[in-house]
């Protein structure tokens, strides 16, 4: 196997809508406990990550409210679109999550739903709510930076 197809990445959701709620402090990579038509379901791409978080519960890391679709084909070994999933962590990675967590405003997040080597994978984030004046001047930033990029764009040429 050549090291291109290695480290080849398919993502399957990304939480579009936590870049604009959220001011990201943090990222982490953490695995999902699945089972076995919740990964056939996410390889077809029916997942949904936006009303997502995770909380540590007991030591361990949780992933709530992601919705993963029921597989088609799953019959009665189906799974509940919306139960609970352990994400997979190593414990001291779990108390510093813990520890930032609890900090004033800040929660857990999941940025995007990925395949790596052929193992599901979770970029969860450390994030702080944004107030609405933030998202306005990260808005107008955003639209200024694009006009700077239209405007130097035809003045740079032949």
């Amino acid at each position: 196997m050549s090291q291109a197809t290695e480290t080849r990445e398919r993502t399957y959701a990304t939480n579009r809508r936590a870049f604009h709620e959220y001011l990201i402090l943090e990222t982490l990579e953490v695995g999902i406990a699945l089972t076995g038509t919740e990964i056939k379901s996410i390889r077809e791409g029916r997942v949904n990550l936006r009303e997502a978080y995770a909380r540590v519960e007991g030591g361990e890391l949780w992933l709530h409210n992601a919705h993963i679709s029921p597989y088609e084909a799953g019959n009665r070994y189906n799974h509940d679109p919306l139960r609970t999933r352990r994400l997979l962590a190593h414990t001291r990675e779990i108390g510093r999550l813990a520890g930032r967590a609890s900090e004033a405003g800040c929660t857990l997040i999941p940025l995007r739903m990925y395949d790596r080597r052929g193992h599901v994978k979770v970029a969860l984030a450390v994030a702080r709510g944004k107030r609405q004046y933030d998202k306005r001047a990260a808005l107008a930033e955003r639209d200024a930076r694009r006009e700077i990029e239209r405007a130097t764009k035809y003045t740079i040429g032949p």
